[in-house]
């Protein structure tokens, strides 16, 4: 057995194998952030395909926690009953599901939405599609955190597997965590009060989603700018947070402040390797990773126990099955129907 396709429990959560899929945004949710037949069928193949552990894409927690309103939604209660569809078809091919709950603070799109971040500075002063956002009060941010906590009661309910808070790519959570953006002089200023920001929400998730069940935060390990973040920053963060009840992390890049990152191959597995040696944390690596050979010996040399993919399964939905094949692993889950195809 390859390592790629070797079992992974967290808590009561056992993996068929150490292959994530990413969040990503679809923006096919309809104006009230719904989901559609197309999602139970985009995550369905998936599982299908022989994915371990499948990430919802960002699902807001507040209608002006929207990148755009194609966005997923779950802060109505009229949301679980789409969500509950998806997670049992996931589950009948095998595979686990975690939902993502995030919020995109200043990078929200929506011209009705009040849009909010941690200080009043514009994502990207030279796009029309991004206002300057106010800066968040104390009411504000009781009402984030308790949008955070209600949401995740409505993951309880719908059956996920896991939730991740989402701290990355540049939305709320990350935009008090960086110093690109977070230019507050209150408790919530700067990196600790960033930290305080994030240790609350944590906090306020972890009193009703249940202890048996893992929970993982994603975060943006480098900011690409000077001034900004980098691995060694969020493995403070993480170090400071997880005994509010972290069980894994999930380490991304940049998306913070309109720069390109430094993308090649496997370009974000080196952050997570810091951050599971600084944190003894379960890590999940991954920034271009195609190749099966590739990520088993991510997970073979300890760089990162889970290695989540995100275009190529795009382009190919049934990776797993063909990684199986190139590296001589042998699966019990490929589909009866398919198995002529082995």
């Amino acid at each position: 057995m390859s390592n790629l396709f070797s079992p992974l429990t967290m808590k009561d959560l056992t993996l068929r194998n150490r292959i994530v899929m990413s969040p990503m945004c679809m923006y096919s949710a309809d104006k009230d952030g719904f989901s559609s037949d197309w999602h139970s069928l985009h995550y369905a193949t998936r599982a299908m395909g022989g994915v371990g552990l499948i990430l919802q894409e960002a699902t807001a927690v507040e209608g002006r926690g929207r990148i755009t309103d194609g966005d997923l939604g779950i802060w109505d209660d009229r949301h679980v009953a789409g969500f509950k569809k998806i997670v049992q078809q996931v589950h009948r091919f095998g595979a686990k599901i975690g939902i993502q709950l995030a919020h995109a603070g200043r990078k929200c799109m929506i011209p009705s939405e009040d849009i909010i971040s941690p200080s009043p500075v514009c994502y990207d002063a030279n796009d029309p599609r991004y206002r300057i956002p106010r800066e968040m009060n104390d009411q504000d941010i009781e009402t984030v955190i308790r949008a955070f906590q209600d949401s995740a009661s409505r993951a309880v309910e719908t059956g996920y597997d896991l939730v991740q808070i989402h701290a990355a790519h540049g939305y709320l959570l990350n935009e008090f965590l960086t110093p690109l953006v977070n230019k507050r002089t209150d408790k919530y200023g700067g990196r600790t009060g960033g930290t305080e920001l994030l240790r609350e929400v944590i906090h306020a998730v972890r009193k009703v989603w249940p202890e048996h069940k893992p929970l993982e935060v994603r975060v943006s390990a480098r900011d690409y700018e000077a001034d900004g973040n980098e691995p060694e920053d969020l493995a403070k963060v993480l170090n400071a947070v997880k005994a509010e009840g972290v069980d894994s992390v999930n380490v991304s890049s940049g998306n913070v402040v309109p720069v390109p990152s430094d993308a090649y191959n496997s370009y974000q597995i080196p952050f997570a390797e810091i951050i599971r040696i600084e944190t003894g944390l379960i890590v999940t690596g991954g920034g271009m990773v195609t190749d099966a050979t590739q990520a088993d010996g991510i997970i073979r040399s300890g760089r990162a126990d889970m290695v989540f993919l995100g275009r190529e399964l795009l382009r190919s939905p049934y990776w797993p099955l063909a990684a199986s094949k190139s590296l001589g692993a042998e699966l019990d889950y490929w589909p009866e129907q398919y198995k002529r195809a082995k």
